[in-house]
């Protein structure tokens, strides 16, 4: 049996002896529970004891990339008026959707009731830029991004199960609808291990966008049944990116040091007596707060960054909680062994007035991004950092509501969209899959969150069948029973 298996199984002997001496029937429950978990035991695993102490489970095969950007635009970027070109549209204006091409497929509460579907073009001009094809459609409203096609993968087939944001998102971030999975950042966290001595394995970065903003859940980023040290450790803006962090007054750092190794040593006290890995997941974030008292202060101060750096990132790089700082944030947080860093831009969810709101959203966006990745290239970073740029799902080619040759808005769409990546062993330069002329379904190479999800991983070094964490005994992965490493992103 494996030794983590036998700690756990001590612990549940420890539990069923202790509730005997309460009542019969509680000593039937944990007999009963004591039996299932030995039989879940018998089966060998690699690890349940995902990086305590910050050693993670290991690699399995040498990776391509050490560390992921994930630039979530949370509410849905519409694909048909950023990379997604469909120029002939334009002679479809304000017709009806064929029914050969929705197909009977389901809709959101929110257009089930429309008695038409009228076709809206975007109003966008795109041009085409240099890659590795024939060249890359970007929106006008994307030039910095369209600059940096060469490095760019644009997957134009990416398809979803879910049609509203919180499924969709905890889907995207999880790999399940359903909440309580730990999310990706989790997982890597879980796999990898820490990195950094100073700074935790897993930072989320927030974003205030210009649209429609759905709630954005701590859960997001939630360790689920992973032990907690493996959670997102959110940064905030301003001058406190993490509350309690600093000493309170009348406290100096031989104080706190003093405090620290007292409970450090009445914790140890508790783990050995009750085997509870929660106690050491304190122990080990305890220390990490303390360390964090000098490390995020020094991250957060970008007075040493040079002049021509910050005007790369736009005017907005010295707001605290703009997409410009956290862009600037997450490049310093690669630098520095953070492992997987999150950005959430909000505000993309456009069911009406969307010409106006994606200017806005893409306005605050298509400057830093591009920045980031040149400024990841430049430093000798971008060949081992996966940096991703990604909704939840796509946006339809038809109106929600009133369409007008100004103006429309579009509901959400599952059935394809566009993301793009960059990076850390990924394909620069290209194009994949393609949606049909009204960017309404996959034509060709379709690709689900699942693969994508295996993919990442295996460029990471893991195996997404073999990265698993026992819960109620059952054996737990990110992709679920699902997903398949897709060849053709890899460089």
């Amino acid at each position: 049996m494996h030794p983590v298996e036998q700690h756990y199984l001590d612990l549940t002997r420890r539990r069923f002896f202790g509730t005997c001496a309460q009542s019969v029937s509680g000593a039937v429950g944990a007999l009963a529970l004591s039996s299932l978990l030995r039989a879940a035991a018998e089966r060998p695993v690699p690890s349940i004891d995902g990086g305590g102490g910050g050693g993670g489970t290991g690699v399995h095969f040498t990776p391509r990339a050490k560390r992921v950007i994930y630039l979530h635009m949370e509410g849905a970027p519409s694909q048909i008026d950023l990379f997604d070109y469909k120029p002939e549209l334009r002679r479809r204006f304000n017709q009806d959707l064929p029914d050969s091409i929705r197909q009977g497929q389901r809709l959101t509460g929110m257009t089930s009731g429309q008695s038409r579907f009228p076709v809206a073009p975007s109003m966008f001009r795109f041009k085409r830029y240099a890659n590795n094809q024939d060249g890359a459609w970007v929106s006008e409203l994307m030039p910095h991004t369209g600059s940096i096609a060469r490095d760019l993968c644009f997957i134009h087939s990416m398809h979803t199960e879910a049609i509203n944001h919180e499924p969709g998102i905890t889907f995207f971030q999880t790999g399940s609808q359903q909440p309580g999975r730990p999310s990706f950042g989790s997982w890597i966290s879980y796999g990898l291990g820490s990195a950094s001595a100073n700074l935790p394995t897993f930072v989320v970065l927030i974003s205030q966008g210009f649209g429609n903003m759905q709630a954005l859940s701590a859960r997001f980023w939630g360790c689920g049944f992973l032990p907690s040290e493996h959670q997102g450790c959110r940064l905030r803006a301003g001058a406190e990116p993490v509350l309690f962090l600093r000493d309170p007054p009348g406290v100096d750092r031989a104080d706190r040091r003093a405090m620290l190794d007292l409970v450090g040593e009445l914790n140890r006290r508790e783990m050995e007596r009750s085997l509870d890995p929660e106690v050491r997941a304190r122990i080990a974030q305890h220390e990490m707060a303390y360390r964090m008292q000098m490390s995020v202060p020094e991250l957060a101060d970008i007075s040493g960054e040079d002049e021509a750096t910050l005007e790369m990132y736009g005017p907005e790089v010295r707001e605290p909680g703009s997409f410009a700082s956290n862009c600037l944030l997450a490049r310093r947080l690669a630098e520095r062994g953070v492992r997987f860093i999150q950005l959430y831009m909000r505000g993309w969810d456009a069911h009406n007035n969307l010409p106006g709101e994606i200017r806005l959203q893409s306005a605050a966006v298509d400057q830093p991004q591009a920045a980031l990745v040149k400024d990841l290239k430049r430093r000798g970073l971008l060949d081992d950092t996966l940096v991703i740029w990604a909704g939840e799902f796509g946006r339809t080619v038809y109106s929600q509501g009133d369409l007008t040759e100004t103006n429309y808005g579009r509901d959400h769409h599952p059935r394809c969209f566009t993301i793009w990546m960059a990076g850390g062993g990924i394909k620069p330069g290209v194009s994949i899959g393609r949606t049909d002329e009204y960017s309404y379904n996959i034509v060709e190479n379709p690709i689900d969150v699942h693969d994508l999800h295996a993919t990442l991983l295996h460029l990471l070094g893991l195996d997404h069948e073999r990265l698993i964490f026992r819960h109620e005994g059952r054996d737990f992965r990110l992709t679920d029973v699902f997903g398949k490493v897709r060849r053709e992103l890899l460089a």
